[in-house]
């Protein structure tokens, strides 16, 4: 179904890759683009489940807009206990340099593209890549 602000919709696909990186660990991370042809949400990249923050850092494109998803492990102490956590990221990158237009439909279809997918726990706006470092990523998960 498209989106009533921007007229782009999410396509099946969208869904099913971000249900097998939050409960089956498929992935580590998701890349999504806008085809503009289309009016569709699509995958544009998967890493796998041994992927790095950098290699998703990476898979941005530094001149144009993308919605990214992150699974972040860490370890929390809880009292004299080390427990393993996992909190999924939801990326809005949106760089400067990048087109008007671009950065119109990305913001308008941000919101209910991010409720297409449930279980994001924070959200991240970033308009260059010291927003959304893994210092950053870290802080907001403790």
């Amino acid at each position: 179904m498209a989106n009533a602000s921007s007229g782009v919709a999410v396509s099946d696909d969208c869904k099913l890759k971000f249900q097998e990186l939050q409960r089956k660990k498929a992935f580590r991370f998701i890349v999504f683009k806008i085809d503009d042809k289309v009016q569709h949400i699509t995958v544009e990249k998967c890493g796998g489940p041994d992927a790095t923050y950098e290699e998703f850092a990476a898979a941005l494109p530094e001149n144009d807009c993308r919605y990214g998803v992150y699974d972040f492990d860490f370890t929390a102490e809880d009292g004299e206990i080390n427990c393993q956590k996992s909190k999924i990221f939801f990326i809005a990158w949106s760089p400067s340099i990048s087109r008007v237009r671009s950065k119109m439909i990305y913001a308008s279809s941000k919101d209910k593209f991010k409720r297409e997918l449930s279980g994001i726990h924070y959200e991240l706006q970033a308009t260059d890549p010291t927003e959304m470092d893994l210092e950053v990523i870290k802080e907001r998960a403790k």
